[in-house]
This record gives structure tokens, sequence and C-alpha cells, in this order.
């Protein structure tokens, strides 16, 4: 008897993707980077550097900083603005193939609304994440870390588009099942966890900061276990999917987030030292379906147990207090 084929398509509230593997914001440039070395009509999604309504130089160099285990960058959301994003790269990223979710910032709630509107009924955009996480511009994790601040950007973008919204969340926080909740309440389609977690790297004898801006955002391997951790409790807490997000690089990454909660990965850092992991990963994602007897992405999603964990059931989250 032939075996059915394996499910890759996953769906993210009214959004739906060929599969679950998508590029993270920052990481992958504009596409235009990477053709050549990925077959980008692959990808489930990908998230293009994140937009604000004016250009911005950006922060003080140095911008990265390489560490034991990941590293840590402080760009500051350089990038050419909303104009220049839908003139020059957004036809580029129309035709490539894969859904397109265009990650947006901005200093004040009309920002968000203005560049919602501005990307509304533009060809080729599938869906918006909000960049409500960055710790490398002055009020850039605000809306990520007030549950109030939080909804109310959701909400008013959500009412100036009818394009799918994604909320990307900070870790940097108490709670974040919290912030994820509001998210929910303001109509987020879904929310992705998690952004870079804040660090900063030290000159001891010059007595400075490696990093221009001082601190910036770890990513890579070392923050993995957070990234899951943050992925299992928004996916306790909320109805709506989640997107998992931070030390990705390998097929057991990936399965790990899934059986944890997470409906969807992108891929971030890891596009930097290994840039086909992607084309790698969807070569073995199905057999990885199969052999936990599912012929379905989403038939595995959320089905870690609780005593998997090391955890009884029904005993109480770990304090994320520090």
């Amino acid at each position: 008897m032939t075996k059915p084929p394996i499910d890759l398509a996953v769906h993210l509230g009214r959004l739906s993707l060929p599969n679950p593997i998508l590029v993270a914001s920052g990481t992958f440039g504009y596409a235009r980077e990477m053709d050549g070395l990925v077959e980008l009509s692959r990808l489930g999604g990908i998230v293009p550097k994140t937009v604000t309504p004016a250009p911005r130089r950006g922060n003080a160099p140095w911008r990265t900083v390489e560490t034991a285990a990941g590293m840590l960058n402080s760009i500051g959301l350089d990038n050419d603005g909303i104009k220049a994003f839908a003139e020059h790269h957004l036809p580029y990223l129309a035709g490539v193939g894969a859904p397109v979710i265009v990650s947006i910032a901005g200093a004040t709630l009309d920002d968000f609304v203005a560049l919602a509107d501005m990307l509304e009924g533009q060809a080729g955009v599938a869906a918006i994440e909000l960049n409500i996480s960055c710790p490398n511009v002055t009020g850039g994790v605000d809306f990520g870390t007030d549950p109030d601040l939080c909804r109310q950007v959701v909400e008013r973008t959500r009412a100036a588009t009818g394009l799918p919204i994604l909320a990307k969340l900070t870790p940097n926080v108490t709670h974040i099942a919290a912030i994820a909740q509001a998210a929910a309440a303001g109509g987020a389609d879904a929310v992705c966890a998690i952004n870079t977690c804040l660090g900063m790297a030290v000159d001891w004898r010059r007595r400075r900061t490696l990093l221009g801006n001082g601190m910036g955002g770890l990513s890579g391997p070392a923050i993995k276990p957070i990234a899951l951790r943050c992925v299992y409790q928004v996916a306790q807490a909320v109805d709506i999917p989640v997107v998992g997000i931070g030390g990705i690089a390998t097929l057991d990454d990936c399965m790990e987030f899934f059986v944890a909660g997470a409906s969807a990965v992108q891929i971030g850092t890891a596009n930097f030292y290994h840039p086909t992991a992607t084309m790698e990963i969807l070569d073995r994602l199905p057999g990885a379906v199969e052999e936990l007897g599912a012929t379905s992405v989403a038939q595995i999603v959320g089905s870690l147990a609780a005593k998997s964990a090391g955890q009884p059931k029904g005993s109480p989250s770990p304090s994320t207090a520090t």
C-alpha cells in the first residue's frame, strides 16, 4: 500500500504557508544576497530586513561580535525606509516564489499604522511581522515589554490592514506569556518567539565595550534553550500559532521546536555560517515527521509530554525572573 505523502503545509491564522521553514529578518537580507546559495522558492516564507518609515543609518561600529556560541549584533535597524523598500526590494521579493512576510518597526503607534497602510494592497506581501522586540534602537522594545502597549499596537495595525499579522516577541521580559496573550487579544494571527537576548562583550585591556552601542542582541545556539522555553510557555498560554526562533540550525532543532509548540520556525544566525541549512532541513523534514508516525507537521505541533520536560503534570512553570 502506498504511503500518503507528508503534508508540510502550515497555517498561521489567516496565513497559509507551503512548509514551516522560514528565514528570519535581518539574517537573509532582501533575498537577493542568498540567490544562488538557496532555492528561494522552496522556503516556507521569507522575512526580509526590518523596514521603518524613514531611512535609518543604524548604530556606530562595531555592529557585530562573534561569541563562543553565537553572535552579538547591534545593527540598529539600518535600512532605506519604506518608500525605497516598496520601490526597489519588494518587486524582486514578490517574484522569488516564496511567501514574503514584511517586518516593520516604528517609534510610535502611528508609525506602525502608517507602515501597514502603505503595505496594504502591495503585490507580493503575504503578511506583516511587527518587530516590537529589537533591543538595538531607542524604544525598540517598548511595545514588546508592556502588555497594554503590545495589545494596542497589534489592535491598531490590524485595523489598518487586511493582511495577517505576526507579533515578534522579546525574551527580555519577566513573563513572556503575558505579552503573547496581549498580542492575541489585539488580534494577532500568530506570535514569533523569540528575538535576541540582550548582551554585551568587553575588551578588558582597553576597558571598553566591543559593540559601538555598548549592548546588543545575542543570537545563535547560545539562546536556543531560552527560545525553547519561551515557545513552550507561550504555546501553553495562547490559542494562536507560535513561530519558533532562536538558535535553530538543524533538523533536530526544528523538530524540538515543533513538539514544544511551534507551528513554524525561522532560521536566523545559521544563515551566516551555513547558508544552505534551510535546504538541508527541508530535504529531511518529511522523514522526521514520518518517524513520529505522523502524516503532517500539524500533527506533531505541541506534542511534547509534560513529564518529558522533567516536570510532573500540573506543576508550575519555572520563574523567568533573575
